[in-house]
């Protein structure tokens, strides 16, 4: 139905709320970068309005750090743009210190503690590889 797949990583040691505030904000990078897979709003049988969601379902995956690490650079590799969360960003309140806060770290020495993608089915399949459903 898809030509392409919504992937979130996560690394497999965060708090329960992490996980979830992390996937929030991933998925944001991705419809902004991908618009389109926004679909029309809902609507209740007494007509009322509900924010469109995507139209193409995402798959929620984790892995260890290690592993974290060789999906940020096989992303990078083979030039996928990707929504990246590194570990100091949870110590921050807002967008700018979320900004400064990751533009510390190169690819090298970045602690991703998530990173999402979309991109055509093969290439996310071989940049994921190694990750698990997540439980």
């Amino acid at each position: 139905m898809f030509d392409t797949k919504v992937a979130i990583v996560l690394r497999n040691d965060l708090e329960n709320w992490q996980s979830l505030n992390v996937t929030a904000f991933l998925m944001s990078g991705i419809v902004a970068q991908f618009p389109e897979i926004i679909g029309e709003p809902y609507k209740d049988r007494d007509n009322n309005i509900y924010n469109p969601l995507s139209r193409q379902p995402a798959i929620v995956l984790s892995a260890d750090a290690a592993t974290m690490a060789k999906i940020h650079r096989r992303a990078l590799e083979r030039g996928v743009t990707t929504s990246l969360y590194v570990e100091e960003m949870f110590s921050t309140g807002h967008d700018e210190a979320n900004r400064d806060a990751f533009g510390q770290f190169s690819p090298e020495d970045a602690k991703a503690v998530g990173i999402a993608l979309r991109a055509e089915k093969r290439v996310t399949d071989k940049i994921i590889k190694g990750a698990k459903m997540h439980p």
